[in-house]
Order: C-alpha cells, then sequence, then structure tokens
C-alpha cells in the first residue's frame, strides 16, 4: 500500500488540519466518498424505491448498487439480505428486539461488550425475562474459547459477541464461536464495528446469523451503518420500525409486511449516505482489506515500540502489538483520561478518544476509570505514530506521578 498516495485523497490530511487517532470512533473520509454524496445532492436528490420519475429511479439504481456492493464486499450472494441503518448499534437493537425471545431464552454475550450490544440485553432481561450469561476474559481482555464451550447448553438461543474490542483491540474467532453455537441451535450476532473497517470479513465463511457494522468508521458518510442478515433469519424478525416502505398492503384492520429488506427500512433513507457508501467500499477494496490489516499492524507495533519503557504509563489490554488490531488504550499514573486526551491535542494536535469508550462493564470490573484511546487507519503514517508516542512520553514524564 502507498501511504502517502493514499494520505493525499484525505482533505483533512492535505491541508495538516491535525494528527487524527480517533477512527475507532469515527473514520476520515476521501475525496471519493465526498464527491459521491455532493453528487447526489446536486444532480439526482430524489427519493429511492417510491417515485418512478428518472431522477428517482437513479436513486433506486444507485440503492440497488450499493447492496451488491455490500454483498461482494462481505462475500455473500444475496444483496437483499443487507439492511441499511444508522449505525452499528441501530442493527443490533434491531436484531435483538426483533428476534421473538421470551422468558427463560438465554442470551450468551461476553465482559467486553460495547453498550450497544450490553444494554439491549439489559433491557430485555427485565422486560421479556430473558436470561444472561456472561463469558469472561483474561486479564488482558482475550476471549477465552474454553469459557464460552462451558457456558453453551440447549437453553441458549442466541450468542452475541463483538469481532473485535474497541477498548483492548483483541479479536474474538468468530467463526468457532459460530461452529460451536450452531452446533447448539443457537443464533449468532456478531458486532463487527470494529473488525469490518480493519481486517478482511468473509460472512460466508465465518457463517454468522447476524452481522452489524458502521459504514462510519470505514471511510463512509456519518450515520450509515449496515445489518446482514441470512434471509431465513430476517424473514423470521420483526421490524424495529414500521411506517412508509416497510408494508405491501394495509387496510384499517390488518397489514401485509414488504419483503427483505423493505420491511426493515421504515421511511425515507438517507439516500446520500447510502450512495456514499458504496464510494467507501469501492476505495477500501482499491486498497485491499489485508493491505488496511498489515498496515494498521505496522502501525500499532511502532506504538508499541515507541512506548515500552515509558514510567507511569499502563496499557489497557494485551502489551502484544499483534493483538491489539487499531486500538491502544493506556492510563498515565496521576493523569485522567480526558487531560491525557487535552495534553495531546493542545501540545501537538494529536486528536485521540478518552472515557470508557461506552464499554462500561469492562472498566467498572476491573477497577479502572477509563482510559485514553489511540486508533489508527489506513491514512496515519509513521511521523503520526511517532508525534503520538514523543508527546506521550513527555506528558508521562514531565506531569505522570
Amino acid at each position: 500500500m502507498d501511504v502517502e498516495s493514499v494520505r493525499r485523497d484525505f482533505p483533512t490530511v492535505r491541508s495538516n488540519l491535525g494528527i487524527y487517532l480517533d477512527s475507532a470512533c469515527q473514520s476520515l473520509r476521501p475525496d471519493s466518498v465526498i464527491r459521491a454524496i455532493t453528487d447526489y445532492y446536486e444532480n439526482y436528490p430524489a427519493c429511492g424505491g417510491r417515485s418512478v420519475h428518472s431522477m428517482a429511479t437513479k436513486v433506486s439504481m444507485a440503492m440497488d448498487e450499493a447492496r451488491e456492493t455490500l454483498a461482494g464486499f462481505f462475500g455473500t450472494d444475496d444483496p437483499d439480505c443487507y439492511i441499511f441503518t444508522k449505525n452499528c448499534t441501530e442493527g443490533l437493537n434491531t436484531a435483538a428486539y426483533g428476534l421473538r425471545l421470551g422468558r427463560g431464552d438465554v442470551v450468551v454475550t461476553t465482559d467486553s461488550e460495547h453498550n450497544s450490544n450490553h444494554v439491549p440485553w439489559l433491557n430485555l432481561q427485565e422486560a421479556r425475562g430473558i436470561q444472561r450469561r456472561i463469558v469472561r476474559s483474561g486479564p488482558e481482555g482475550r476471549f477465552d474459547l474454553e469459557a464460552f464451550h462451558r457456558a453453551m447448553d440447549r437453553s441458549v438461543k442466541v450468542v452475541s459477541v463483538q469481532h473485535a474490542s474497541n477498548v483492548t483491540g483483541c479479536s474474538v474467532p468468530v467463526k468457532a464461536v459460530t461452529e460451536i453455537a450452531h452446533d447448539y441451535g443457537a443464533t449468532v450476532i456478531i458486532d463487527g464495528a470494529q473488525a469490518a473497517p480493519h481486517m478482511p470479513v468473509d460472512l460466508g465463511r465465518i457463517d454468522a446469523d447476524i452481522y452489524c457494522m458502521s459504514i462510519h468508521k470505514m471511510l463512509g458518510p456519518s450515520g450509515m451503518g449496515a445489518m446482514y442478515g441470512k434471509r431465513e433469519v430476517l424473514e423470521g424478525m420483526r421490524p424495529l420500525a414500521l411506517g412508509g416502505g416497510t408494508v405491501g398492503l394495509t387496510t384499517y384492520d390488518t397489514v401485509n409486511l414488504a419483503p427483505i429488506p423493505d420491511r426493515f427500512e421504515a421511511g425515507l433513507h438517507d439516500y446520500a449516505g447510502i450512495i456514499g457508501t458504496k464510494a467507501a467500499l469501492d476505495y477500501l477494496k482499491g486498497v485491499g482489506m489485508d493491505e488496511v490489516m498489515r498496515w494498521d499492524r505496522e502501525l500499532m507495533r511502532r506504538i508499541v515500540s515507541n512506548l515500552e519503557d515509558v514510567r507511569n504509563l499502563h496499557v489497557v489490554g494485551p502489551e502484544d502489538a499483534d493483538s491489539r488490531g487499531s486500538v491502544f488504550s493506556f492510563n498515565i499514573d496521576g493523569l485522567g483520561a480526558h487531560d491525557i486526551a487535552m495534553m495531546l491535542d493542545s501540545m501537538s494536535g494529536v486528536m485521540i478518544r478518552s472515557g470508557m469508550h461506552c464499554a462500561h462493564p469492562f472498566y467498572v470490573s476491573r477497577g479502572i476509570d477509563g482510559s485514553a484511546r489511540a486508533s489508527t487507519y489506513l491514512y496515519n503514517n509513521f511521523q503520526d505514530i511517532d508525534v503520538f508516542t514523543d508527546t506521550v512520553r513527555k506528558i508521562a514524564e514531565t506531569f505522570g506521578e
């Protein structure tokens, strides 16, 4: 991958607007995505799937092309199995509330889940009487496959796990998880928010029943996500919202739901976002997801190597760079995470995330108040990393206790 060529495709990088190390929250966007969005608003800003005039027809065709691109990108053959959502959170909620779970049904998750894959199950526990089993990870946050196997039995109806952690960067062996879960007849939901942007994801091979992702973390427009589901699973689910576009015919007393994917996409869509989604996936395909993963690993190795002897600094998660994906979470003795983030921004223009990263139970269970988190992507280079680590070293040595 020609990193410097990639960097020239991103306006904020070209304009030297700072060093962006917050891609686990939301990525930057290349010119091609911005152009695709602008082209929609300037040349065919109509509704898709409703009107039959030429402008609307162009939007409908663009939506179909975006679904086809999703299917090809993720290794499946049915574009209609991709539902457009606002984000991964909406997809996970659609799955949780749509699977018709009831009292006594068991849902297995892990102790490292994002709130989007934790809070809906808490609510269903209270509202419908489902039961939860939480698979505990090791001290560094690594997934324990044996513990997961012990948690499984025939009462488990759903297994819902992250593909990669937004705190530790650790990946879950989702293919093995899916195989075990299916042996017990369970439906598998995977939160792919942190994995889909950074590694090759072959959903045909993984065999998950539902896989959710945030397109805004993979160079796409803000407020765009997607939920993949096997056709037979989607056809058995209740939609999260109903209204225009989700029905075939209604009377005063009856309603017939539209076929998938329409039944899950109530109201008008973010058409510009859908068109931008295709452009983002096309860009990533052009670079190659193997190359994206390789470069994230090189950047993470640089971070770990540069910071390995810094006093007062503590890593959250594995110290092994190759186990961290694209995420480096850390604390400095005597400083709060928000203090670290503000110092990095004011001293060197380095932008990171700070707090509990919507993974509250992980931190609370370990007695940690939160962490600073730097997250990399394909547009970062070694100079970005060196400025970040030099500044962290200065902060730790000057202000750490």
